[in-house]
Order: structure tokens, then sequence, then C-alpha cells
């Protein structure tokens, strides 16, 4: 059976599988990252895991994979196959595309971005399944973006598109990672709204998850804390959908996961705040954490693609 390689590269951890033409996913595994022992140590990992996914498919299938797509974090240079920069995972200007073609005895190898590749697959095969235009963010640890337009996801001049984020909702606001004040991330991921809870209920293991149960549960300073994240976000998704005009925005990650208590007073929010824009539908992912995974398909086909057609 045809298949390709598709390997989503965490900040701990490594999803991949087999997929087929039709996107089936033939086999799943998971493996660390082992960040902690360095980027070589990273490295290993991932051109170990990749060696062990071709090997898999030509035990199952009598054959090896007829590409890769891989998916990291930071940034991408996807055209060049290079990943330039991940403070996770301690890498800077890593040939990886050619690392891992070189492991995989020369087979074709796509590079993308996480988030990107995650929006791919919602575009094609999840929630986004059928919008021409649509905005795709996960609420993790960060927020990042990813602009979905007519079947493909736009990366930008310097490869930089859809990173929301880092849209400042909060001027002289909260300090963020990436050395601005008043961040979207700074105020509406659910990092920061563990962060906020944390602080305000005073238990220091204190999560988005517990914040959202706590705001189902009639809880004052949760609700709080809630309100502060969804009136960020929804200030930082009408500058979004100001300038892309999108037909869907498409919410997932982590504090996707309470469902209406995001939802609910999220699309009110936005609806509040527009006024000549036109709303869009705001829907949580359907793809879960597979959603990369999936991305890394996608892209590994879309080139193999490209080679026939050349």
């Amino acid at each position: 059976m045809r298949h390709v390689i598709a390997l989503d590269v965490g900040g701990t951890g490594m999803k991949a599988a087999l997929v087929g033409a039709d996107g089936t996913l033939l086999h799943q595994a998971r493996r660390p990252t082992h960040r902690e022992r360095g980027a070589e140590a990273v490295v290993t990992a991932i051109l170990d895991f990749a060696a062990e996914l071709y090997a898999h498919g030509e035990r199952a299938y009598g054959t090896g994979a007829a590409a890769a797509g891989v998916a990291v974090p930071g940034i991408v240079d996807e055209a060049g196959g290079i990943a330039v920069y991940s403070a996770n995972l301690h890498w800077t200007d890593l040939p990886l595309r050619d690392l891992v073609s070189e492991r995989l005895g020369g087979i074709p190898v796509a590079l993308g971005h996480d988030v990107r590749s995650g929006g791919l697959a919602e575009g094609r095969l999840g929630a986004g399944n059928g919008a021409d235009r649509f905005l795709f963010l996960p609420l993790g640890t960060g927020i990042a973006g990813a602009i979905g337009i007519d079947g493909r996801i736009e990366a930008g001049a310097h490869g930089y598109a859809g990173e929301i984020g880092h849209i400042v909702v909060r001027p002289g606001g909260r300090a963020c990672g990436c050395g601005q004040h008043g961040c979207l991330e700074a105020y509406a991921s659910a990092g920061a709204v563990s962060r906020s809870w944390a602080r305000a209920s005073g238990d220091p293991d204190a999560d988005a998850a517990g914040c959202a149960r706590a705001v189902a549960a009639g809880d004052p300073a949760a609700a709080a804390v809630w309100r502060e994240a969804v009136e960020a976000l929804a200030d930082g998704l009408v500058t979004g959908l100001t300038l892309l005009d999108p037909r869907m925005l498409i919410v997932g990650g982590g504090l996707a996961e309470a469902g209406d208590t995001l939802f609910g007073p999220l699309r009110a929010a936005v609806e509040e705040r527009i006024t000549f824009q036109k709303l869009p539908l705001i829907v949580p992912a359907a793809l879960g954490d597979t959603a990369g995974c999936l991305g890394a398909g996608l892209l590994a086909w879309d080139l193999i693609s490209v080679e026939v057609s050349a």
C-alpha cells in the first residue's frame, strides 16, 4: 500500500503516522523528543523515529514510504528545508529536511511549521473543509495561527504569517516571551489562563482546565480570570478578521476543550466588537492533537503530487 511518513515534533514529544493517499492513518506511534539532552539528542530522536516508521512500512506493506512530511515548532524556512530556530528544542539553522531524506535513503521530504501544518489538516480534513478562507488558532501554551486560503496555508514573505498571538491587545501590559508587552498570548493562551488562575486561586498547581471547571461551577474568581482571557481573545480575533476577512475562525488547543464555556462568551464578545465586518463562523477544531501529524502527511502527499506534475 502506497503511504507516506508524517511526523509532528513537539516541545516534549513526537506524534507520527503512516498515512494513506486518502488521509487514513495506517499506523500511529509516539516518542519523546529528549530535549533535556540537548539539540543533538533531539535530532537523533527524530531521525531514529523516522527510520523506524520507514521500516514498519516495509514490513507491513511490502514497500517503504514514498515521501515524508515533518512538522516542527519555532521559525521554519519551509522552502529551504531549514528549521531556523526553536527555543524549546535548542536548535538553530538545522537542515532537517536533508537530514531526514538522507536517513531514509533519499526519499522526498517536506518540512513544515507545526501550526500551519495543523491548519492545513483542519482546512482539508477537519472543521474548515469547504471553507475558502479561514483562520486557525490553537490556544495552547502559547497562541499561534494559520491562514487558510483556497486549500493552502499562507506562510508569508518571511515565514511568520498567522502569528496572531503576538498582536498587542493590551498596550504596555504583561511581558510576553517575544519581547513585547501586552500580546494576546500573554492573556488568552492556556498557559496565561493557568498562571492567572493559579494566582487567583492560591493554588500553584491550578491550570486552565481547572479554571474552566470552576467557571462552570459558578466560582466568581474563576469567572473574572476567564472573562479577562475571553475579552483579550475577542480583541485579537476582531483584529484578525478585520485584516483577513475569513469565512471561518477555527479555535483549537487545550483551551478549546472547555467547549461552550469558551465558545458561548467568545462568540458574544466578538459579535459585540464588530461594526462593518462580517461575523465569521466561530467553531471548535475537529482533529484534536492529530492535526499536526495529518498536516505533515498532507505536505508529503502534496510534495509527491508536485513532483509528478513537474
